[in-house]
């Protein structure tokens, strides 16, 4: 996007079924397991950028044997930074060890990070300080095996606040109000009582302290703690953890809103957020790599067994359209489809705002990201040609003469790489009376790509702020003198906040509400957006499941093209040159271009988990009181 908006974060899970001398004597390595997990996290590296996290767990090791370990980073390229920590540590105990070299079982005693259970987290904070306390995965520590917990997740909840106080009245301290710390002390509580009554349970046996520990991990109902921990989450959620014992387990949210996919054969099984980074890494083709179905988990016991079990009751499945819009990687064979699907339905609308004058205009795209749906688009354009084409042979008949037919022919979509994104500029250096010239550079353009008075089509993922384009695109695409600068957007507008993950949590940033409130200024109905105000003030105390979502009113008196056009007068810079408008993808295109990912929330205010409705009144109610903060 033009816009950056942040992603989510992203999850990597790897359960070694073998024992490691296996991956010694097939791959070469002990180190099977770590490497692996290198590049799941890389080919995932688009989901996070502000920190990264890897954990292990050894199993059936020793009393005394350190069988836990985690290195966490936020660094530049944090990736890059715990895996070389970890090279480090292996590289320095091997050097100074030379007989763990062909050990595995020296190596597997002595040197961290080595281990059969792996876990990996690439964020994207969308809350609180990127420090390092908030990089995952977090560690809840016993000195009992079985209450060791090792979690990580891509997720936010809305209900925060309740889940505290839960805990709270559960005789807990949590040190934090932070989803992620609330979440994973919610699944320690029940951990630590399932375990108690295990214990108390085997003692009855006649079992000794010391026979108790395998005991407990071999009837140890992680399933059942997980319908427990999770009974009041409202929220989107790929959650996965490690016992310390060796179970494992990743949950996903009822209505499938946050990405999980899976692999599994006789020697590993393999959790991410993303299909492709499973596909690529183990070299497995795409119809065994497996979704995981909303409101279920994927539990692993620690003798390898997999099961997966509903533990929530599955709502209407509401998966996120942005992760086919944007954030995924485009190499997943459907989201490829997609995309270009997205640029192929919304070429109708291109058309008609060129007066179908193909000849004369240029197509191009801007970001990187955008690419696919701007071959979709082009593709399109070529389809329209051709039936054109066709027209015009077959009305001329067997008269044609070769000039006609090389003069008809000619006509084909006219594609530049137009816009080019330089650097990132390090604009916080300056000051402001020049960070906007700054911003202005941080495209620049392909002279000589578009003549002058021919339209240009600039297709772009979507449109968020607008902040990008009114400061920098269109002002240095005028350069070229255009007469008409179409910026479309291949996602629908933007008007309601996200909750779930992505950093969209404030309306007044959005071009779209900021259009409509302009429209509402412009007709003189400012009295029905301060009754909006009110009407969202009385939901504050009521129950979730009778909360409504209100702010859709803020919208409803203006048609999708009405709003277009405002934000295309509120975007274009007052001393350009070229008139600009604004084109974005329809709801009904959307659902058909992603017709398995139907979560549309941001889009048209149907959020689907009761603490959605909330959220999205918060922020209005914060909006209208003038509060610049964040609504859950």
């Amino acid at each position: 996007m033009s816009d950056a908006i942040k992603h989510e974060c992203g999850i990597s899970l790897i359960r070694l079924l073998k024992p490691l001398e296996f991956y010694k004597e097939k791959y070469g390595t002990a180190f099977y397991g770590v490497n692996k997990m290198y590049l799941m996290m890389e080919k995932q590296h688009n989901r996070g950028q502000d920190g990264a996290g890897f954990a292990s767990i050894k199993l059936d090791m020793a009393a005394g044997e350190r069988y836990m370990s985690r290195v966490r980073s936020i660094q530049q390229q944090p990736i890059q930074d715990i895996f070389a920590q970890i090279n480090n540590r292996i590289n320095s105990a091997l050097q100074e060890n030379p007989d763990y070299l062909d050990d595995v079982a020296l190596q597997k005693r002595h040197i961290p990070y080595i281990g059969e259970l792996l876990l990996g987290h690439v964020r994207y904070g969308t809350f609180g300080k990127n420090s390092i306390e908030s990089v995952h995965p977090f560690i809840r520590q016993n000195n009992w095996m079985h209450r060791n917990l090792i979690v990580a997740g891509n997720f936010n909840m809305t209900n925060v606040h309740e889940l505290f106080d839960n805990l709270v009245q559960l005789g807990q301290h949590p040190k934090e109000m932070a989803d992620t710390v609330t979440v994973m002390e919610k699944i320690g509580h029940f951990l630590d009582d399932a375990v108690a009554k295990l214990y108390k349970q085997i003692k009855k046996e006649g079992h000794t302290k010391m026979e108790a520990s395998p005991i407990i991990a071999e009837r140890l109902n992680v399933g059942k703690i997980l319908r427990r921990a999770a009974k009041n989450w409202d929220g989107g959620y790929a959650m996965a953890g490690l016992i310390g014992h060796g179970d494992a387990f990743v949950l996903r949210d009822p209505a499938g809103i946050r990405p999980t996919y899976y692999y599994k054969d006789d020697e590993i099984v393999v959790v991410a957020s993303e299909r492709p980074a499973i596909q690529t890494v183990f070299n497995v083709p795409y119809e065994n790599v497996k979704e995981l179905d909303p409101g279920h988990a994927l539990l692993i016991k620690k003798d390898g067994t997999l099961t997966i079990k509903q533990i929530l009751e599955p709502t209407e499945r509401k998966a996120c359209s942005f992760e086919r819009i944007y954030f995924s990687r485009g190499s997943d064979k459907e989201i490829y489809q997609e995309r270009k699907n997205l640029g192929k339905l919304i070429f109708p609308q291109i058309l008609s705002a060129i007066d179908n004058n193909i000849k004369n205009t240029v197509f191009s795209y801007i970001p990187n990201t955008a690419e696919t749906s701007f071959f979709g688009m082009v593709k399109e354009a070529q389809n329209y040609l051709n039936k054109k084409k066709e027209e015009q042979i077959l009305a001329i008949g067997s008269k044609i003469t070769s000039e006609q037919l090389h003069e008809i022919l000619e006509v084909r979509p006219r594609i530049e790489k137009v816009a080019i994104k330089d650097a990132k500029l390090r604009t916080f250096i300056t000051q402001d009376d020049s960070r906007d010239d700054l911003v202005a550079h941080v495209y620049d353009i392909s002279y000589g790509s578009v003549e002058k008075g021919d339209n240009l089509v600039i297709i772009d993922d979507s449109i968020v702020r607008g902040t990008t384009l009114k400061k920098s695109i269109l002002r240095i695409l005028d350069r070229l003198s255009p007469k008409k600068i179409i910026v479309v957007s291949s996602a629908p507008q933007i008007r309601y906040p996200d909750c779930y993950g992505i950093d969209m949590a404030k309306l007044e940033d959005f071009i779209a509400f900021r259009a409509a409130l302009s429209l509402h200024k412009d007709n003189d109905t400012m009295h029905k957006v301060e009754e909006i105000y009110h009407k969202c003030l009385e939901q504050t105390t009521s129950k979730d499941k009778d909360v409504i979502n209100y702010v859709k009113e803020f919208y409803a008196p203006f048609t999708a093209e009405d709003i277009s056009k405002k934000i295309g007068e509120l975007l274009s810079p007052p001393d350009i040159n070229s008139e600009v408008q604004i084109i974005y993808q329809t709801i009904e295109n959307l659902h058909i271009a992603c017709p398995k990912n139907l979560g549309d929330w941001y889009f048209t205010g149907n959020y689907p988990t009761p603490g959605g409705n909330r959220v999205v009144n918060r922020a209005f109610i914060n909006f209208f009181e003038g509060k610049n903060q964040r609504a859950y």
